[in-house]
């Protein structure tokens, strides 16, 4: 089974726990650290002979081309992450298609590439923002990895479908991937991997959980992490005890969970993994 392993391109001070503390006119004063990050996410890949999808923020495309076109070279697959990493359900649809069109276009300029799969800042793309994904389309995204479908307090969608699939939107369809969940009895719903919950959970719960669902399930998981989580030596600019751990905590033993499951499971890049998905979706019909 083959899984697909994502990267949400950002800065550290771009996250949603941290952009309360931040005015959005001092990022480009505050010093970067993403090319450094960047660079040793794509050693590491290279090393693994693994591909992913990178979702990249335009506001980073903007500031680091050259960075934008080192993961194409590497033969990587290009998304978009938005430009300024606003959640989509307190942005209007004019302010959406704006904000979209706009990342679009830095990441065009820095490397060539039209991304055409699209991930929501912080898995925004909700039950009351399900209209992005009409938008998403319009533009010419062909796929979409923005929906988590577990309950959380700033994101998710409960009970939507936890498997790859095609939602059909007014202005046609989406190809949509959600994030790595297990299913525990018969309600529960928990998440398996990316991100805070690679940091916060044991790597034995991580493996055993996509172990599962490749097995009993026989289907392939999205995980995700950004590249400031392999970062210690970040500036800590979240406030707050919550905020905080959910920023911070495991960073230090980031980059061995990421090795780890590098090492234990075969990964590629989105697109690659939802057609073979489809693929064989149809030889089984």
């Amino acid at each position: 089974m083959i899984n697909v392993l994502t990267v949400d391109v950002e800065e550290y001070f771009h996250p949603s726990e941290v952009q309360p503390y931040i005015d959005p006119e001092r990022w480009a004063v505050l010093p970067s650290r993403i090319d450094h990050q960047v660079s040793q996410v794509l050693d590491l890949f290279q090393e693994k002979a693994t591909k992913a999808t990178f979702f990249i923020l335009g506001w980073v495309a903007e500031r680091h081309p050259q960075m934008v076109r080192a993961i194409a070279a590497a033969g990587h697959e290009i998304g978009c992450h938005s430009y300024a990493h606003e959640l989509v359900y307190r942005l209007t649809p004019a302010q959406f298609r704006r904000d979209t069109e706009r990342a679009v276009a830095a990441i065009e300029n820095a490397c060539g590439v039209t991304p055409r799969v699209y991930r929501a800042p912080s898995y925004s793309i909700t039950r009351q923002s399900l209209w992005a994904l009409e938008t998403l389309v319009e533009c010419g995204f062909t796929h979409d990895s923005s929906i988590y479908p577990i309950a959380h307090d700033r994101y998710g969608i409960p009970g939507f479908e936890r498997h790859p699939h095609v939602i059909e939107t007014p202005s046609g369809p989406i190809h949509e991937f959600p994030i790595a969940t297990v299913q525990q009895g018969k309600a529960l719903i928990a998440p398996v991997v990316g991100g805070g919950y690679l940091r916060l959970l044991p790597s034995r719960y991580t493996s055993a959980g996509i172990r599962r669902v490749n097995r009993e399930e026989e289907k392939p998981v999205c995980i995700y992490f950004h590249p400031w989580e392999i970062d210690p030596g970040q500036p800590h600019l979240a406030r707050g005890m919550v905020a905080r751990a959910r920023t911070y905590t495991g960073i230090r033993g980031m980059s061995r969970k990421i090795n780890l499951l590098l090492t234990e499971f075969e990964f590629s890049t989105l697109t690659a993994v939802q057609g073979g998905v489809e693929r064989a979706m149809r030889v089984s019909a």
